[in-house]
């Protein structure tokens, strides 16, 4: 760039390396700005908010079960199991939906829930009895963190003969912490 000069009114060139500089110093702090996010703490959520389970009862032979999955995070299918209380009432081992193969960093090729997963637990239970689901799961945040088995139990007023269905229960927190 080229400046008049005041001292003897001759043009002389401002020095290159001051605009350089201040350049230089635009791009650290535009890339400070830029890369804070990716160098945030990152905080993820407990299991039973990640994977909230929830029941409610369809008939007294069965219950829908559901985990309402947060995003970026995943179930794995073959770490999903139930039981119920009272031992007396059977609950034969319910079919599960198909899930996405998933190549995991810690499992291998696995199949995986998103979203949401709905299943049917067939039961073999009286009207209007209340009867204790209890699910366990394990899953994975897609930022790298697995989580122990966790365990969730809902409480379920089945409903009597030729009644409505229930509406959906949230799951009481029973995990490896408590």
């Amino acid at each position: 760039m080229v400046c008049p000069s005041i001292s003897n009114g001759s043009p002389r060139k401002l020095p290159v390396r001051l605009f350089k500089g201040k350049a230089r110093a635009a791009l650290v702090v535009l890339a400070l700005l830029i890369g804070i996010p990716a160098f945030a703490q990152v905080n993820p959520l407990p299991p039973e908010k990640a994977f909230r389970f929830s029941a409610r009862a369809l008939s007294p032979q069965a219950v829908e079960a559901r985990f309402a999955i947060a995003d970026g995070y995943y179930l794995y299918r073959d770490k999903i199991h139930f039981a119920v209380e009272p031992p007396e009432v059977g609950l034969p081992v319910p079919a599960l939906p198909a899930g996405k193969i998933k190549v995991d960093e810690f499992f291998g090729k696995m199949e995986t829930y998103r979203g949401s997963l709905v299943i049917s637990l067939p039961l073999q239970a009286s009207p209007g009895q209340r009867v204790v689901i209890q699910a366990e799961s394990q899953g994975c945040a897609d930022i790298g963190i697995c989580y122990p088995p966790n365990i969730q139990r809902v409480t379920v007023a089945l409903p009597a003969a030729g009644a409505l269905a229930g509406p959906a229960v949230e799951a009481t927190k029973k995990n490896w912490l408590d």
